[in-house]
């Protein structure tokens, strides 16, 4: 047999190429290139102790975020995540608190996932409501729960049982969790990246009329992702108790923006536009990296927000012409 001689590239393939290239992989190059200029500027900045917390930050962040990556890949939305993980994390801290134990605490904060993603599945998957005025209104319903228990303050808790066991188990500087949540991360991308069901998510949110058509359980789909955005949510509220040896209503605020920067700007790697779990889990990285090179550079908390924002605008802005970009030829 002969072989068959490729094609040859035409003048202007090698840009186009190079461009693609640049698109799918340039983020990566953005998250080392943080690493180095900060590892540069505060030798600390690599210091063992530090890697260990931003990697333990970066993996319970990121299971947080792992739900929402599906959803908004079958171009739906939940910004209920963050205040169902705040009551969560209540509601382990009060029942430990109470004298349950860590066992109970933790079937508590998971029955809060189970409760508020059924909630979410069945008022959007089931009821076809709108999910982003759907997940406003259970988020705020979680987070005026997770303020009631306690009284709007923090539950300090003098132990963390098993779930702090957990996440003392480290290997090097690398967290037991870590390992943990990139077990789960290589799980989804396999699903989204390999299996029908995660083109079938893509398909959604680019065609949903034609995905029905086709005889896909959609609404059945959607009921299985704000589900699972429920439980994993929960899971890293679990998680805080035990890292912060407290309850805290209130830290939601702060995954808010980091979750929907984290979605929008991994879009930006491998996939072009469209959200993919390699890419938040790049992005979350890149998250907590940037901003503990901030906080170590002296930058106050109100610049680093400054950053979050920015970070959010920018990622919903590369989104958007990405997705212009690839769908452009298609139009025309």
């Amino acid at each position: 047999m002969t072989d068959i001689p490729s094609p040859p590239l035409t003048a202007g393939a090698m840009p186009r190429l190079r461009g693609d290239l640049f698109m799918r992989y340039g983020f990566f190059i953005l998250v080392i290139a943080v690493f180095v200029v900060f590892a540069s500027l505060r030798p600390t900045f690599i210091a063992p102790g530090n890697i260990h917390g931003m990697l333990m930050s970066a993996s319970i962040a990121a299971l947080m975020f792992l739900g929402l990556t599906l959803i908004v890949a079958a171009g739906e939305i939940d910004v209920s995540f963050m205040s169902v993980a705040a009551l969560a994390n209540m509601v382990v801290a009060a029942l430990v608190q109470a004298g349950q134990g860590w066992g109970i605490g933790t079937l508590g904060g998971l029955a809060v996932g189970v409760l508020f993603g059924l909630l979410n599945a069945g008022l959007v998957a089931g009821l076809r409501l709108p999910a982003l005025v759907i997940t406003i209104a259970t988020g705020a319903l979680a987070a005026s729960i997770a303020a009631a228990i306690g009284l709007g303050t923090s539950i300090s808790l003098s132990s963390t049982g098993f779930v702090g066991q957990l996440l003392g188990l480290r290997l090097g500087v690398v967290p037991g969790i870590a390992i943990i949540v990139g077990l789960l991360y290589l799980i989804a991308w396999y699903v989204q990246d390999r299996l029908t069901f995660g083109h079938y998510i893509y398909a959604m949110e680019q065609n949903r009329a034609a995905v029905v058509e086709a005889g896909v359980p959609v609404n059945r789909m959607l009921f299985m992702l704000y589900v699972l955005s429920g439980v994993v949510s929960a899971l890293a509220g679990i998680l805080l108790a035990a890292n912060l040896s407290s309850g805290q209503p209130y830290l939601g605020t702060s995954y808010f923006l980091d979750g929907l920067t984290a979605v929008l700007l991994g879009g930006m790697a491998l996939k072009l536009g469209k959200p993919n779990v390699i890419g938040t889990l790049a992005a979350v990285i890149f998250l907590i990296g940037l901003l503990n090179g901030a906080a170590l550079l002296g930058w106050t908390d109100s610049e680093r927000q400054i950053v979050r924002g920015g970070l959010l605008l920018i990622g919903v802005g590369l989104v958007v012409f990405a997705r212009s970009r690839t769908r452009g030829p298609a139009h025309s």
